[in-house]
């Protein structure tokens, strides 16, 4: 029996016994976790969630804290400003070892539910600054300034999932995905792209990174590449 989770903007497909790096988890080592955003459950009945599969779990056990490879980023901005600089990234990661898969009952397991480190700090963080912030209104020139601040740019991170072939020397059609061609077929099997699962896995920052390789910005979310093949991937 297989299941398809969520966890951290990412989807794995996991059997029983599995090692994983998940984005990181807010728990310690030796800790069991369970994850409840299940999307699909395979095995002799295939179950496909709307979006989720009600009751369904996966169980896991936290094997330790871990960082992802060292990622470099070349930054240069060339208008007006001239500068240039190198900055590394290294993700931090938790390694679970999946254990059992709930079809059914995982609502009222008891176990303690799987929750991103950075969300926790997120809500910690904005319970303080709705305590902290005075209960005057905003006046209307500084909330005007405050709409018209320039969004913040996320920084790209390269994939974990990259591959070097295709698994068992056949990779999947990705030109069934709207605005990919052969040719761009072809430059993301060099990158390391050879399946829908890959694809369907990434983040913000992960697509950001696939903007720049690809020389191209925003025809990912454009064309809604997550979801083309998150249904690629489960057909």
């Amino acid at each position: 029996m297989f299941a398809v989770m969520k966890t951290g903007g990412k989807q794995y497909k996991v059997q029983s016994g599995d090692m994983l790096r998940v984005e990181k988890l807010a728990a310690d080592a030796g800790e069991t976790v369970q994850f409840n955003e299940i999307l699909m459950l395979g095995g002799d009945t295939v179950v496909v969630g709307a979006p989720m599969v009600d009751g369904a779990a996966v169980q896991a056990e936290v094997v330790d804290q871990i960082k992802g490879e060292k990622v470099i980023n070349f930054v240069k901005r060339r208008r007006k400003h001239g500068s240039q600089r190198t900055k590394g990234h290294r993700q931090k990661l938790t390694l679970v070892r999946i254990g059992d898969i709930l079809a059914t009952g995982g609502d009222k397991s008891g176990v303690k539910a799987a929750i991103g480190a950075g969300s926790v700090a997120g809500v910690a963080v904005a319970a303080v600054a709705a305590k902290a912030a005075p209960k005057k209104a905003a006046a209307p020139k500084k909330a005007a300034k405050a709409a018209a601040a320039p969004a913040v740019e996320i920084a790209g991170v390269e994939p974990t999932n990259l591959l070097k072939e295709a698994r068992g020397g056949q990779p999947d059609d990705l030109k069934k995905i709207s605005g990919v061609g052969p040719k761009l077929e072809g430059t993301l099997h060099e990158i390391g792209v050879f399946h829908f699962d890959q694809i369907s896995a990434w983040g913000p920052a992960e697509i950001a990174y696939m903007d720049d390789r690809l020389s191209f910005k925003g025809r990912i979310e454009r064309d809604d590449w997550i979801a083309q093949a998150t249904q690629f991937a489960a057909e």
